[in-house]
C-alpha cells in the first residue's frame, strides 16, 4: 500500500482517537443525572440513528441474506463486545474521573496488539511491543493518582 492509503488509514484513526476523546467529554457530563445503563442505551440510538441516515444517504445497504453466517456471528459477537465495553465505560465515567477513565479504557490498544497475535496471527517486531509496553505504562501512569 502506498502513500495514499497509509495517510487515508491514519487520518480516520486521528479522527477517531479526536472523537474519542470528545465522547469522554460529552459522556461524563450526559452521565452525571441519569442511570448509566440507560445513558448508554441513549447514546445507542443516537449511533443507531446517525449510521441509518449515513448507510441510507449513501446507498450502501446490502441485503441481509448475502452476508455470511461467518460474518453474521462475528457481527454479532462484535457488537456484544461493543455493548458490554459502552456499559462498562459508562459506569466508570459515572463515578470515575474521565481524565482517568479513558486512559485505562485505551488500554484496549495494548489487548488488540495481544489478541492479535494470540488469535489473528499478527506479527509486531521488538519496537512495536516496545512501543505496546510503553503505551500500558504511560496509560496506567496517566490514570494512577
Amino acid at each position: 500500500m502506498g502513500n495514499a492509503g497509509t495517510s487515508s488509514w491514519l487520518i480516520w484513526a486521528l479522527l477517531s482517537a479526536i472523537f474519542a476523546a470528545l465522547t469522554a467529554i460529552f459522556a461524563k457530563v450526559g452521565v452525571s443525572g441519569i442511570n448509566s445503563d440507560f445513558a448508554t442505551f441513549i447514546r445507542t440510538l443516537v449511533v443507531v440513528g446517525v449510521l441509518a441516515v449515513i448507510v441510507t444517504a449513501t446507498s450502501q445497504w446490502q441485503p441481509f441474506s448475502e452476508i455470511s453466517g461467518k460474518t453474521w456471528v462475528f457481527l454479532a459477537l462484535s457488537g456484544l463486545g461493543t455493548g458490554a465495553s459502552w456499559l462498562c465505560y459508562f459506569r466508570a465515567l459515572k463515578i470515575g474521573e474521565a481524565s482517568r477513565v479513558a486512559p485505562i479504557d485505551k488500554l484496549s490498544v495494548v489487548f488488540v496488539a495481544i489478541f492479535g497475535l494470540l488469535f489473528l496471527g499478527e506479527k509486531l517486531n521488538s519496537a512495536n511491543w516496545a512501543g505496546v509496553v510503553l503505551m500500558a505504562a504511560g496509560l496506567i501512569l496517566i490514570a494512577w493518582r
